[in-house]
């Protein structure tokens, strides 16, 4: 027993060497005193202990059950601080806020959150097993030590654009987020409370609107842990944290990534761009980020998989949502391991609808997926799972070489159950794609990137390193990473089943992996021919129109544009100037090997499109998926009409409207819908972008007219209301057929006319006659022309 202790102990030090001496989980459960030393007794006990380390029972220990901590790096000694979790969907939350939340409003203010820190630094003891960072000084971009970050440069109000008719996610802006805490101690308390369910409340201010108490946390696993002290994290913003109904241009969540690894910035960015004509997938921009008056330079601003996700991209904000959290032996492949729920609960983290139907339905997926013959597979599949979208979503996973994805890890993706039954795959981390994988540590990575990145993935949730191999197609899970260390055992982890993939590169095999039972997406689905073909012409569709430098150059130009200046004059970056510089140059005549988004896309599909199965495919007409729906775009906080709004008296009318169109007027759609006209009876052509419709007089400013919207000197403009999107304008509210009141607003909410009407008959309108009078009435419905009585 001593022999193999010792071995234990070695392997693991030399495995993750770290400045300074790694804590492990094996020594804490041995050391049942915690005196530091084994005794004898300890000793005699100790192959009882180590079963306990056993969470899954398989009779082994794999490396994401021996916990590994590093004081002074990665622990909460000094300013840092998170608490450690076990990994996976299951780690441990630390409740502090039903214990300090004296006031009982459910949010910890200042006094109460004070208190909860002291009781936090009693917890974590100044050094034990946190994963935040610690009091070192980190790693620096060529994986020396970093010095100590510097402020940044001071930002005022005045000195922002403002983009109030852009949508949160446009890319063709840089918005600027204004954060002021209430504390200059605010990076103390989102430290000290990472990994608990305290948020720490903030303002937010974006396009000169402010939003009151949106809740801060610091998320992300080795995009945290690996950061040093005074470098920039990222952010999880809940705008709904306290007001329940306030939302960012519709949005209650946002996440902000420092793009920690990531010398582009844009992994996530392109990721997005790349996959979104064919999947669901998060959106992804870029934002300027300022905290109490100092700037922090540009974050990732990526969407969250939440009911806003479903509802622009599914019409609705049920049914059920998994997470599959990432970590080497995560193993969220959708393995059947047998009918217990909890065998399920352990791989997949469950966000909505858990109910036992829930589980039960992903059950029979997994054994459906696993033990139905190969050919009546995709018989038996279509009653539950949307295989189209399964084998797009595999097909983007490969074509960009996402070393976070389905195909290396079997984890860090998305599952949605909609209503009718049917389970879908969406992408989850997209931060790690787009990279060659390759460098001076071997084929699985590079020198350590800034922040001291060795090889270690950015994901929230589990023990997270990146496996590469020496194996090119990845079917060896060595460790490696993106731009890291190549350290590690070759053969990777045993894991609970096969081992996974690698990092792969531009020469990732999109075939790879065809055998490997622990991701039977990959090894039962694409073993059914037409499945497979499918699949490998979505691969080739990508390879020929997304990888295309024509038509992702100037993608990457135009984020290049925006972003230089920011991170020149950013003194919390993660990577340098020269690095962003050289990771989206565009191509040079005299470039012998092309390198940076360049040279990966060049090398990618070139190598896809020379693939001796993708070369003889015919071209695939790829049905576009259904664009995403629009949410409601709330501009900033409700502005209520006033109390006397005016009617009939400016240039600007709502001259005619139907609330039950029944068969009387198509939209551009051929759907019967409610319908607003707006009539311009002044002498000049007014511009409408900016200005608002709405149906509430809580909320003047629920739709608003698109950039470029004019109106001719007496002409009419139709503004369909009916939540919808296409052709023609649309509000993104529907009329009441028993009555209500219809604004329009100018930009600085005054009201420049209402319409109110009470319940209307089918296939009637309702406004003014004669055109802009103050006196509505019903009318023969007369969209865009002069209006006429009931006949």
């Amino acid at each position: 027993m001593r022999s193999i202790l010792l071995i234990l102990f070695v392997s693991i030090g030399v495995a993750h060497a770290q400045p300074g001496p790694p804590r492990i989980n094996v020594q804490e459960a041995l050391d049942a005193n915690g005196d530091s030393v084994i005794s004898a007794a300890e000793l005699a006990n100790a192959t009882a202990q180590l079963r306990k380390l056993d969470k899954n029972g398989d009779g082994k220990i794999t490396e994401d059950e021996i916990e590994v901590e590093f004081p002074g790096g990665r622990g909460p000694g000094g300013p840092g601080g998170g608490p450690a979790g076990p990994g996976g969907p299951n780690r441990a939350t630390v409740k502090l806020v039903k214990d300090f939340d004296q006031d009982g409003d459910g949010v910890l203010n200042l006094d109460e959150r004070n208190a909860a820190r002291k009781e936090r630094a009693s917890q974590v003891g100044g050094g034990g097993r946190g994963r935040g960072p610690g009091g070192g000084r980190g790693r620096g971009p060529g994986g020396g030590q970093r010095d100590p970050a510097k402020p940044g440069p001071k930002v005022s109000l005045k000195d922002a654009k403002l983009h109030p008719q852009a949508a949160l996610y446009e890319p063709n802006i840089l918005r600027t987020f204004f954060l002021e805490f209430e504390s200059d101690e605010w990076d103390e308390e989102l430290k000290a409370f990472k990994g608990t369910d305290v948020d720490v409340p903030a303002k937010l201010i974006v396009d000169g609107k402010t939003y009151k108490d949106v809740g801060v946390h610091y998320r992300g696993m080795s995009s945290y842990s690996h950061v040093p002290a005074e470098y920039k994290r990222s952010f999880n913003l809940k705008i709904d944290f306290v007001h329940g109904k306030q939302r960012l241009y519709g949005y209650k969540t946002l996440n902000l990534l420092n793009c920690n690894g990531d010398q582009s910035m844009m992994s996530s960015a392109l990721f997005s761009h790349v996959a979104n004509p064919l999947l669901p997938a998060p959106k992804a921009n870029f934002v300027k980020v300022v905290v109490n008056g100092e700037s922090w330079g540009v974050y990732a601003n990526v969407q969250q998989f939440n009911k806003d996700f479903l509802e622009e991209n599914y019409g609705t904000t049920k049914g059920a949502r998994w997470k599959v959290s990432g970590n080497p032996n995560a193993d969220g492949g959708l393995r059947y391991t047998g009918d217990n729920v909890e065998d399920y609960r352990q791989r997949f983290e469950i966000k909505s609808k858990d109910s036992d139907e829930s589980w039960q339905a992903l059950i029979k997926l997994c054994k459906t997926l696993n033990e139905t013959p190969i050919a009546q597979l995709e018989e038996a599949l279509k009653p539950m799972l949307n295989i189209d979208g399964v084998l797009r979503f595999l097909a983007v996973d490969i074509a960009v070489v996402n070393s976070d994805g389905y195909w290396t890890r079997a984890s860090d993706y998305n599952i949605y159950r909609d209503p009718n039954g049917i389970f879908h795959l969406l992408p989850h981390d997209m931060n790690e794609s787009f990279r060659s994988g390759r460098g001076r540590g071997g084929p699985g990575g590079g020198r350590g990137g800034p922040g001291g990145d060795r090889g270690r993935g950015d994901r929230d949730g589990g023990r997270d390193r990146g496996r590469g191999g020496p194996d090119r197609d990845g079917d060896r899970g060595g460790f490696g990473g993106r731009g890291g260390f190549g350290f590690g055992p070759p053969g990777g982890f045993e894991g609970r089943g096969p081992g996974g993939g690698g990092h792969g590169g531009p020469d990732l095999d999109p075939l790879t992996g065809l055998d490997n039972d622990r991701m039977p997406l990959r090894s039962k689905l694409l073993n059914v021919p037409k499945l497979r073909e499918r699949y490998l012409q979505y691969v080739r569709e990508i390879a020929v129109n997304g990888l295309d430098w024509k038509n992702l150059g100037p993608v990457v130009a135009r984020y290049r544009a925006q972003l230089e200046h920011e991170i020149a004059v950013d003194t919390r970056k993660l990577g340098t100037l020269d690095g962003f510089l050289e990771a989206t140059a565009p191509p040079t005549e005299d470039e012998d090997e092309p390198t940076g988004l360049y040279g990966f896309a060049k090398q990618r599909r070139d190598y896809l499109l020379a693939h001796k199965d993708i070369a003889p495919l015919p071209d695939l007409v790829v049905q576009p998926r259904p664009a995403p729906r629009s949410i409601a775009q709330d501009t900033g906080p409700k502005v209520k009409a006033p109390k006397t709004a005016p009617s009939g008296k400016g240039s600007l009318v709502i001259n005619e409207l139907m609330a039950s169109n029944f068969t009387a007027v198509k939209d551009p759609q051929g759907e019967y819908d409610d319908w607003i006209e707006i009539h311009n009876r002044g002498k000049y052509p007014t511009d409408l972008s900016g200005m608002f419709l709405s149906d509430s007089s809580d909320n003047i400013r629920k739709w608003s007219f698109p950039k470029g919207t004019t109106i001719e000197a007496g002409g009419f403009l139709i503004v369909w209301a009916d939540d919808d999107k296409g052709s023609g304008l649309h509000a993104n509210f529907k009329l009441s057929k028993d009555g209500e009141t219809v604004y329009l607003s100018d930009r600085n909410n005054r009201v420049l006319d209402h319409l109110k009407f009470k319940k209307q008959h089918r296939n009637v309108a309702f406004g003014r006659y004669p055109d802009g009078n103050a006196k509505p009435q019903n009318l023969v419905p007369s969209p865009a022309r002069k209006n006429r009585l009931t006949e």
